[in-house]
């Protein structure tokens, strides 16, 4: 059944794709002025938002056990404020007013309907609306409004590019709290269009249709606050092996939330994330981002990442070569610590076909094979076999396989259980 928002529109002049629209929220989340971080407390905003939401949505509700359930959510709310108060103080500094109140008139299109308005779906009359918040709250209402609305796999995309633009993984542990939050304002706004008893001669199937969009809505917050156990995937594999093409399926088709090495190497040395080559890029003052001290600490911020991940209750995949034991050992012990399910992939093509697959991509970005090539050769001298308790979450991916990808899902739909 097709939602009522996802219609077609055809006088779309403020349209936004999700690459556009989530492009944009990370540029004015990372350079839009910062609000004197002493103005807002943001407990006591969430506070007021989850206290004026419940109580708007109780007197909407008569069932018993619906109210039952209701109370859970709120208990919920409160002891998760609890434990994520030292975060929120901690990210003051970068509270923003929301992207939606300089976007008023934007709408999410995708495949000619529209899906959202004001882009990421904010609601006006929700509590606090006007006031900063985390750009976690932002990131929230999109993300909540795609998944109410069935594009599992657009919301999966818009938090993959999100996290891989900003670096800012540690905003994924507020993604519940708010999400839990705008999904209550979701069910607020549905029992507010119920139609009023004698003034509409179709009132009991308008109400009967309200009701059910807020249930949903609440279905979907209880969802959201609900603790997963996510999985961590360490793709592992030299160039040219298909890690980043083939783990790049697994957000839409799993949900799992990719941590690459190359941004975050780059970033870590201020490497643009758009250029094509870093090794290509003029540093000054000049700095191998690529020797044994540059490796570690990306390695170190890769494994803090995927913690962050799992923490949020997210599975993680990371992309890297990881071709030493240590930084497989590093990244795994960030879900055994955790009393989490591990799986290693080692993404493997012959020899030949890998210089192949090197020489095109370099051919398709414009710069010379050369360098690559010998990055090649020195990966494939300096990789270290498989350690006897790696092989315990060890699985192999012939990438040259016509089923490759739909190989790769059932392995690790074998190995690990997604939710």
């Amino acid at each position: 059944m097709t939602h009522p928002a996802a219609v077609p529109d055809r006088a779309c002049d403020t349209n936004e794709s999700l690459e556009s629209l989530v492009d944009s929220l990370a540029v004015y989340h990372g350079t839009a002025q910062a609000d004197d971080e002493s103005a807002v407390d943001p407990c006591d905003t969430l506070e007021q938002m989850v206290r004026e939401e419940l109580a708007a949505i109780g007197e909407g509700i008569l069932d018993e056990e619906e109210r039952g359930r209701l109370d859970h959510l709120g208990e919920w709310l409160r002891q998760d404020l609890v434990r994520l108060q030292p975060l929120l103080d901690d990210r003051r500094a970068r509270q923003r007013k929301s992207w939606a109140l300089a976007h008023p008139a934007s709408r999410l299109c995708h495949e000619g309907r529209t899906l959202l308005v004001n882009a990421i779906g904010r609601d006006p009359a929700a509590p606090g609306f006007a006031l900063p918040a985390d750009p976690a709250s932002d990131l929230a209402a999109l993300l909540v409004g795609l998944e109410a609305r069935g594009e599992s796999a657009l919301t999966r995309r818009a938090l993959d590019r999100y996290l891989r633009l900003t670096g800012d993984y540690s905003q994924a542990r507020l993604l519940s709290l708010y999400g839990t939050c705008h999904a209550l304002s979701g069910a607020r706004r549905a029992l507010q269009r119920r139609p009023a008893p004698g003034q509409d001669p179709e009132h009991p199937a308008r109400l009967a249709e309200s009701m059910a969009e807020c249930r949903r809505f609440l279905a979907l917050a209880e969802r959201i606050a609900e603790f997963r156990f996510p999985p961590l995937v360490i793709a592992v594999g030299v160039s040219g092996s298909g890690k980043s093409r083939f783990t790049s399926g697994l957000v839409a088709r799993l949900g799992a939330i990719r941590v690459c090495s190359d941004a975050e190497r780059r970033r870590l040395y201020g490497v643009p994330l758009e250029a094509s080559h870093p090794q290509a890029v003029p540093r000054e003052p000049a700095v191998d981002i690529f020797d044994e001290a540059a490796t570690e600490r990306t390695y170190q911020r890769l494994a803090r990442c995927a913690g962050t991940l799992l923490d949020a209750g997210i599975p993680a995949c990371v992309d890297a070569t990881c071709l030493k034991r240590w930084q497989r050992d590093l990244l795994r012990q960030q879900a055994e610590a955790r009393g989490l399910p591990c799986l290693v992939v080692s993404f493997e093509a012959d020899e030949a076909t890998l210089r192949r697959r090197i020489e095109k991509r370099a051919d398709r970005q414009g710069i010379e094979a050369e360098k690559s090539l010998s990055v090649l050769d020195r990966q494939l001298a300096e990789r270290e076999a498989f350690g006897d308790e790696e092989r315990l979450h060890l699985v192999h991916l012939d990438t040259t396989a016509d089923n490759a990808a739909e190989t790769l899902v059932d392995l690790i739909e074998e190995h690990v259980k997604l939710g």
